[in-house]
Order: structure tokens, then C-alpha cells, then sequence
């Protein structure tokens, strides 16, 4: 591989993505494949900031303040850390990239997503992934596992909004996945642990050897 690769994960409330997402690392490691794992908001020190302000303020704040809040996030996040380990040949491992930022504050928040694309394509200076998984799950599943595995009262600002909202996400994420199938693989996240990374791995390996 002479260039980097870069693979994103994406998905509703309790899709499982960051399980999947350590189980991805760790095949990583045990090929000895050269990569770094970043997250998005945050992956940076200026991103950690924005992460805490979009997370956790209690302040109010618009569908498009959340959206600039993200893309200046991203577009130093990808002035930092992307850029750099893809130049270097690595595998950049993405926790949430720009999708997540179409579907959460684009459809859910009932924004003009070819105006969001083309403000996105500038702050990232159109560094679009190799390859998307998008884990998908019903509302009732994605909320009912967080509720057994987490206490509700520390949901952050975004999980705490209603169903109607995030209905609107996960819709969002397969709109953006049938507009783009060659880079998205949308994955049934009711599967099992091991359904899920078997299929990851598989893909992965798949994409990475073209």
C-alpha cells in the first residue's frame, strides 16, 4: 500500500460502533498494519475544546452553530492529523467523520444539505474516506442497549434528544449511503459482535488490497 487508506465508522445511539471499532484496532495490531485512530468532535486540541462545547454545554444552540462548530473541528483535524498519517502511507481509523454532521445536524436538524456538502468539501479540503461503515439500527434497539450498558442521566446533549430527531439520522446515514455505495457498506448492527467484525475484516481486507 504506497498511499494511506481511510476508514470510517458511523451510526446512531447504540449502533455498537465503538465496540466494533476496538476489535477493528485490535486486528490492526495483531497484523501489524501501520495506523492511527482518531475520533471526531475532537482528535485534536482545538477539536477537544469544540468537543466539550458541542457535547456538553447547556447553552442552547442552532442545527447550523453545531454544524460550524464541527466543521472547525474538522478542518484542523484534518490540517493535523489526517492529512499528515495519510501522506505517510498509514490506515487512518475515523470515530465519526463528516456523514456523521450530514445526518445529525443536516436532516435531523432540517438543514440544506447540498449547501452543507460543498461548506464540508472546503473544511476538509476534500479528504473523503476509502471506506464507510455504517452500522444501522432501529431506534428501539440502538436505545435499549444504552439504556442496559449505560446510566441515562450521562447521555450528552445530542443522545438526549427525542426519537423524532434521531429517527431523522438514521434516515439521513442511508440517504448518504444509496448516494454513495461504492464507499459505504451499511451493516445490520443487530448482528452479533462477531457477525459484524467478520464482515468488517472482510470488506476491509477486500478494499484495501485494490
Amino acid at each position: 500500500m504506497n498511499k494511506g487508506f481511510l476508514v470510517t465508522f458511523e451510526g446512531g445511539e447504540g449502533c455498537g460502533k465503538s465496540t466494533q471499532i476496538k476489535l477493528f484496532i485490535k486486528f490492526l495490531e495483531e497484523q501489524k498494519l501501520n495506523f492511527i485512530l482518531s475520533r471526531e468532535p475532537g482528535g485534536c486540541v482545538l477539536g477537544e475544546k469544540i468537543r466539550a462545547i458541542l457535547l456538553h454545554s447547556k447553552e442552547d444552540m442552532s442545527a447550523l452553530s453545531e454544524f460550524f462548530l464541527f466543521c472547525a473541528n474538522r478542518a484542523e483535524h484534518v490540517k493535523e492529523v489526517i492529512k499528515p498519517a495519510l501522506e505517510e502511507g498509514k490506515i487512518v481509523v475515523i470515530d465519526r467523520y463528516y456523514d456523521s454532521s450530514l445526518a445529525y445536524q443536516g436532516y435531523a436538524g432540517n438543514l440544506d444539505i447540498k449547501k452543507l456538502k460543498n461548506i464540508t468539501a472546503f473544511a476538509t479540503d476534500n479528504v473523503v474516506p476509502d471506506l464507510t461503515f455504517l452500522l444501522d439500527i432501529s431506534y428501539e434497539e440502538g436505545f435499549g442497549r444504552k439504556a442496559k450498558d449505560e446510566n441515562l442521566k450521562n447521555l450528552d446533549r445530542i443522545e438526549q434528544r427525542d426519537r423524532a430527531y434521531h429517527e431523522k439520522v438514521r434516515q439521513g446515514y442511508l440517504k448518504l449511503a444509496k448516494e454513495e455505495p461504492n464507499r459505504f457498506v451499511v451493516i445490520d448492527a443487530s448482528k452479533s459482535l462477531e457477525e459484524i467484525h467478520e464482515e468488517i475484516i472482510k470488506i476491509f481486507l477486500k478494499r484495501i488490497k485494490k
